[in-house]
């Protein structure tokens, strides 16, 4: 597998992260500080920090430059804040679940162009995370319907 693919495909999951960390903050500045959504929209904000700094420090160990902004990803990002603004909690709920179940088959369809030891990362640190995030929202999703 070489090394140019490899980067990109986990500069691919890095937009897409970075992507997320973009989309769980402008959700939170629409989020009453005393909803009882705010704990869940936090602790998945944190999640999708935390696999940036993993997909960056795994990046740099290749030699790679990674991503810095979420490129295309950004629009996503655009449209959950005017989803939050304009149709509330719930729609804006929907909206990150959707999203996360974008990164879960973002992560499933990338794995054939990484080296060994990045698809270990992925499979065993970044989609066991990313499937947390997505119970988290599909979960609140529910209990708001």
């Amino acid at each position: 597998m070489g090394t140019k693919s490899n980067i990109h495909q986990l500069n691919s999951y890095l937009r897409g992260e970075i992507s997320a960390v973009e989309t769980y903050k402008m959700a939170l500045e629409k989020i009453d500080y005393t909803s009882p959504l705010r704990a869940d929209v936090e602790a998945n904000l944190r999640s999708h920090e935390e696999r940036v700094v993993m997909l960056r420090d795994c990046i740099l160990q290749l030699g790679g430059d990674p991503a810095t902004t979420s490129g295309p990803w950004g629009v996503f990002a655009k449209a959950v804040e005017g989803t939050a603004r304009t149709m509330g909690d719930k729609m804006a709920i929907s909206a990150l679940e959707e999203g996360e179940d974008h990164g879960v088959a973002d992560y499933k369809r990338g794995l054939d162009d990484l080296d060994p030891d990045s698809r270990v990362l992925v499979t065993s640190q970044l989609m066991p995370l990313q499937q947390q995030s997505h119970g988290r929202m599909s979960g609140l999703k529910h209990r708001l319907s």
